[in-house]
């Protein structure tokens, strides 16, 4: 264990550091926070309007003369989910060019003004033009920003103008540049007679992507990676979230209408599926541990100190912290096989569950800090789904309670050699 380690630390953490700090991925992941309570509050809408309950929906329609009440969600997905390419396109820019100390707001303006010139407002505003968002607001912030450090592009203004007429001024012409271009690109893909680029790109290249990551073995992966990264101290979680954001909203999204048009949820693994049945008091599934240590190691000092601390924040699913580096978990050959078993186990587990028919889809986004097996509930809008997260959870703690005894054993026997 201590080669592999090794050779994990010289070969494979550098590596590992530099993606996970990466200026573009950093960008993305920043993006898609600022943005997560929309998200999070046009999926409870949805939520709402479609409450599998019979009795509720008789009454909301008895007291409102009929389905009107359902204006607010629809009002409220329309103001969130519907435009949420919009959002990221101002956000990715705008955090490329903070990263390197330009105009954040004019390029995050520019951006947007690139992602329509594609014609993002015919389809695109949606989940559906994630994918081609996120090209753009790259490629647009790392034109602008260079173009607005060319001292021949800039506009000089006589002194005593405002200082912010002057500034608009001098991102003028590289604003005008950036877009050109992608009006030119846009001419040339309308040269090809598609007609809308968003929805074309959609079909051909993000579609088959999100099936691809749909998948059993991507599952397993997202499983594997996170609690991988973080026992050689690296915030796993934050270095794949890119990479599930891109595959979260456009899932949920598609999950919603198509259960609205009465068909099966055609994606199971999304962001609510990970956080509702596999994250539980974070990566690692660590509520189970904080369970397994109160059950099976409260003879173990330090163990207990940890845990006591470690406990409160694991209900709301942030426990992270005391637990990886106050257990630790991390660079702890010990608890190095569960901490990398058991979320890989209970994504099988949930996996199999819901593609079987046993638990409904995730469909809704509660808070991640939404306490276990409610936040399952929620997800699936089932009982179903809090039951599949409260058998994970025992599943957990069964997995964990092993190393916890053999390390308490181990803790009375360094205590009785120092008596």
């Amino acid at each position: 264990m201590d080669k592999f380690t090794a050779f994990m630390e010289k070969h494979f953490i550098p590596v590992a550091s530099k993606v996970g700090s990466q200026r573009h991925l950093v960008a993305i992941r920043d993006a898609f926070l600022v943005s997560m309570p929309l998200m999070i509050l046009g999926a409870l809408a949805v939520m709402i309007n479609n409450l599998p309950i019979p009795d509720f929906q008789n009454l909301m329609n008895a007291i409102f003369g009929g389905e009107a009440w359902k204006g607010f969600g629809g009002a409220v997905w329309n103001g969130t989910f519907a435009i949420l390419s919009v959002f990221i396109a101002f956000l990715l820019a705008y955090n490329i060019a903070y990263s390197y100390k330009k105009d954040a707001v004019a390029t995050g303006v520019v951006s947007l003004a690139c992602f329509f010139t594609l014609g993002a407002a015919v389809s695109g505003m949606s989940s559906t033009g994630l994918f081609v968002v996120l090209i753009v607001g790259i490629v647009s912030a790392e034109i602008f920003t260079r173009l607005i450090d060319n001292p021949k592009l800039v506009i000089k203004m006589p002194d005593g103008v405002p200082p912010a007429v002057a500034k608009a001024f001098a991102s003028l012409l590289p604003a005008m540049i950036t877009v050109s271009i992608f009006g030119l690109v846009a001419a040339i893909i309308a040269a090809f007679g598609i007609k809308d680029m968003v929805a074309s790109f959609y079909q051909l290249v993000q579609q088959p992507f999100m099936g691809l990551a749909n998948s059993y073995s991507s599952a397993l992966l997202i499983a594997f990676i996170t609690p991988f990264l973080w026992f050689f101290g690296l915030h796993g979680a934050n270095m794949i979230d890119p990479f599930m954001q891109t595959i979260n909203a456009p899932a949920i999204e598609a999950n919603v209408k198509a259960i609205e048009a009465g068909k099966a949820a055609p994606y199971i693994v999304n962001k609510p599926f990970i956080d509702s049945f596999v994250n539980m008091g974070g990566t690692g599934v660590t509520l189970g541990l904080v369970i397994a240590i109160y059950l099976f190691g409260h003879k173990n000092k330090p163990y207990m100190v940890v845990n006591n601390l470690a406990a409160a924040p694991g209900i709301f699913n942030t426990n992270g912290k005391p637990l990886m580096f106050g257990l630790p978990l991390v660079l702890n050959p010990i608890t190095f096989i569960p901490f990398i078993i058991t979320p890989m186990v209970c994504v099988t587990i949930a996996y199999f569950a819901t593609k079987a028919g046993l638990v409904p889809a995730a469909t809704v986004m509660p808070p991640w800090v939404t306490l276990p097996i409610i936040g399952g509930i929620l997800a699936t809008k089932s009982i179903a789904g809090g039951i599949l997260a409260a058998v994970n959870l025992a599943v957990s703690t069964l997995i964990y309670a092993p190393f916890v005894i053999m390390t308490t054993m181990q803790e009375q026997q360094k205590e009785q050699s120092a008596k």
